[in-house]
């Protein structure tokens, strides 16, 4: 399958949100027809969609490769003499406090969803972010990040649609500001983190009942939509529903990466426990850390809980869990492959999983191999994490290229075969080795070389059109 060329080469305008920011370049997403409406949503409906909306479409008609759904935000990374104390009361007045005089630019970076669009779009594919980006500083900021990548903005809020009048007067008026994320870190090197999401105990759009047709039309010319458990800080449970459900609707893979507030979710509310239920039933790929998988299933063998999700799945294909360090697991109907890590310096592990999730996008799209999708999705989770946040500072092309090269992966098989072999079933088990090809027992050894062969060229290729692009 051929590469796809990166959005920033093209001259499309932009297909925006809300904002007043100015226009900028945008990926090939959407059918010309669509190319003069502006971007400005408000609404999420939970209601079945029209069908002047949408037809049952080919995946080769879809232009954009991942959106991203919600969950935008700046991050603020400051040092600080100590952290923030328990209580939500001391907290939320030590954030304010932190508000009222914005840090220098320095100290921003682009956070949340952003993590994930700015690693795949680094990777080639074709990205745009779905959510809400405020008029003040930060908005602009995170804004110009997102373009300068090659990413399309479609916001998520709007005023154009006048039979859901929106009552902002009643709501906090803070909750139409870009979201921030201040990221602490004391004299220990410890963090902690704030923001205003903590303090709320509703979804900062809660009000939100219809999905606009913008937004509509965003995901049903993406491959792949990505939701994450953070979504729930902004759109109520129904809307997360309502969108995965058109997503469905229109023959888009749905990505879900439940993260730490999958656990919460699941003693949650009514409406967010069933929420979550839908999505992890409902998701083309289910992606946890291992500690994530046990909290859900109350399994603590992470290939028997990538098992359960698939049994209680409609629609799953993949279950990805991420081992750390150690490397990573896809789990499907038939088959099983994993992959150790690589050995890297480590400098900071903030975006290392949202990097992981592009990679894995990159390989479902492309239908590679599975053993081939975890190998890219290592590098480019250890090629961020041997930088320093997140941001645009997630890895680059160039270095997981490099990363790929050196062909340092660990040598922990033992771990690894202690696992598998555990778990002798009837579907394929396939191992990343630095061995040579080969068998043991009853899994098949992948040499690490023969992955590199047929990975390389993809990437190099990506990264010549990169450089002729820039």
């Amino acid at each position: 399958m051929p590469l796809s060329v990166p959005s920033k080469t093209l001259t499309h305008p932009v297909l925006h949100g809300p904002s007043s920011f100015p226009s900028i370049s945008k990926p090939p997403c959407f059918n010309h027809h669509l190319l003069n409406r502006a971007f400005a949503c408000k609404s999420l409906e939970i209601a079945a969609p029209s069908l002047s909306l949408h037809s049952n479409v080919p995946p080769n008609s879809k232009h954009v490769d991942v959106a991203t759904l919600s969950n935008l935000c700046v991050d603020i990374v400051l040092n600080v003499p100590q952290l923030p104390p328990p209580s939500p009361v001391q907290r939320k007045a030590f954030m304010d406090r932190l508000a009222q005089s914005p840090p220098d630019e320095k100290y921003w970076e682009a956070g949340g969803n952003c993590n994930m669009a700015i690693a795949a779009a680094r990777l080639g594919l074709n990205c745009i972010s779905i959510g809400h980006v405020g008029n003040e500083i930060y908005g602009k900021f995170l804004s110009d990040v997102l373009h300068d990548e090659g990413i399309g903005l479609v916001g998520i809020l709007s005023n154009d649609n006048s039979d859901n009048i929106i009552d902002r007067s009643s709501s906090d008026s803070g909750s139409y500001d870009t979201l921030l994320c201040w990221v602490l870190v004391d004299p220990l090197q410890r963090h902690g983190f704030c923001s205003r999401a903590d303090f709320s105990k509703e979804p900062a759009f809660h009000w939100m009942s219809k999905l606009s047709s913008e937004v509509k039309i965003a995901i049903e010319n993406s491959k792949v939509l990505f939701c994450n458990g953070y979504g729930f800080d902004e759109l109520s449970p129904g809307a997360i529903l309502s969108a995965t459900e058109y997503a469905v609707e229109v023959g888009t893979s749905i990505f879900f990466d439940p993260g730490p507030r999958g656990k919460e979710l699941s003693t949650g509310t009514p409406d967010e426990q069933r929420a979550l239920n839908q999505l992890l039933r409902m998701s083309d790929v289910i992606l946890l850390t291992s500690d994530e998988a046990e909290s859900l299933t109350g399994i603590e063998d992470p290939i028997l809980a990538g098992q359960e999700f698939l049994k209680r799945g409609i629609r799953t294909k993949w279950v990805i869990v991420k081992m750390g360090s150690k490397g990573s697991i896809i789990i499907t109907a038939s088959s099983i492959a994993c992959a150790p890590g690589f050995k890297v310096n480590v400098i900071d592990t903030v975006g290392c999983g949202d990097s992981f999730v592009a990679a894995i996008a990159y390989g479902f799209i492309h239908n590679m191999p599975l053993v081939n999708t975890l190998a890219i999705a290592n590098a480019v989770g250890a090629a961020t994490a041997m930088g320093c946040g997140a941001g645009r500072n997630v890895a680059t092309l160039e270095k997981v290229v490099d990363l790929i090269r050196s062909s340092n992966i660990s040598e922990d098989d033992e771990f690894w075969f202690d696992i598998l072999e555990k778990n002798v079933v009837s579907q394929e088990i396939t191992y990343l080795s630095n061995a040579m090809n080969g068998k043991r027992n009853h899994l098949n050894l992948v040499s690490f070389d023969k992955v590199v062969s047929e990975i390389l060229p993809r990437l190099d290729l990506q990264q010549t059109v990169g450089n002729v692009s820039t």
